[in-house]
């Protein structure tokens, strides 16, 4: 089973972006006096944060940028 791809990240990423605009135009709403909450903001913001990272990570290897380093410790 192959890992996540860059095109998946960045489509969940996109998702993550329209539910927190979603969420910010009318997060919660009362009718008849019943109230309808959509979804937790920082559920969705924590998404947000978690497939920004996960992008990053992968633009940075298909550039040949990744973030392992060497260290050679002192003698």
């Amino acid at each position: 089973m192959a890992g996540i791809t860059l095109q998946q990240a960045e489509a969940q990423l996109a998702a993550y972006l329209a539910a927190e605009s979603a969420v910010l135009s009318g997060q919660a709403y009362s009718i008849g006096g019943r109230s309808v909450t959509r979804a937790d903001l920082a559920e969705i913001r924590a998404g947000l944060e978690s497939w920004n990272s996960r992008v990053v990570q992968l633009s940075n290897r298909t550039q040949g940028r990744s973030r392992g380093r060497t260290v050679v410790p002192a003698r």
